[in-house]
């Protein structure tokens, strides 16, 4: 059974971990290459303020300038993954997965949709209700209403099955932030956290260990 290691790299910039992930996605890659082999990682991590914008993205869904960004102590990236424009911050579960899907016998569409639901399985442990939206990736609380909205965003970017960036689940994130983009490119759905849904305040780190067992389990493999 393939083995991730799991590691929760506390409160980091955006810009370090990202660079941390493209040192372990270079290095499975290489391995995987050479035919080799290299561990496959689950980083966890809570971002300061930060803006990223994906690769197929627009630059209208931000809808501040870079003076306000300083105003409100937050940076801005353009990344390599999949989707539009997020926030990540304070109170955020970041997962960063990265795998080599052919060791574990997944598709990426499997995988994306596996990633989603170890998030439902997470939320559900504080008696929250998550689902799918049609055509958006992620998971979202009453996504087939008006009350539509997102609790945890997906991005991910593979090459040669080997994945690399993943989810930020709202935890006790300022929402506020949410306020100065069109999350993901929505214009007409709202954000949410597990403490607005339920009052609770799990830590991240907490809440990243109860994710790190159900992705055991739906990606079939030990995590630790």
């Amino acid at each position: 059974m393939e083995h991730v290691a799991y590691r929760f790299l506390g409160r980091m910039e955006y810009g370090t971990a990202w660079e941390e992930q493209k040192r372990c996605f270079g290095a499975l890659l290489e391995a995987k290459r050479e035919g080799s082999s290299a561990p496959a990682q689950l980083l966890m991590v809570e971002h300061p303020h930060v803006y990223t914008l994906g690769k197929s993205g627009h630059e209208s869904n931000m809808l501040v300038d870079e003076a306000f960004l300083q105003q409100i102590h937050a940076s801005y990236f353009h990344t390599d993954r999949g989707g539009d424009i997020t926030y990540h911050g304070i109170g955020q579960l970041v997962g960063y997965p990265i795998l080599d899907l052919e060791r574990l016998g997944l598709s990426l569409k499997t995988y994306i949709w596996r990633l989603e639901e170890c998030v439902i399985r997470t939320i559900a442990e504080y008696g929250i209700c998550g689902g799918r939206v049609e055509g958006a990736t992620g998971v979202w609380i009453e996504g087939d209403t008006p009350k539509a909205r997102k609790i945890c965003a997906i991005g991910v970017k593979a090459s040669r099955y080997v994945t690399m960036h993943g989810f930020a689940l709202n935890v006790t994130t300022d929402l506020r932030y949410f306020s100065y983009i069109h999350p993901c490119g929505f214009v007409d759905k709202g954000v949410t956290s597990i403490e607005k849904e339920c009052g609770a305040t799990p830590t991240v780190e907490e809440v990243g260990k109860q994710f790190a067992a159900h992705f055991a389990t739906l990606m079939g493999c030990t995590v630790g």
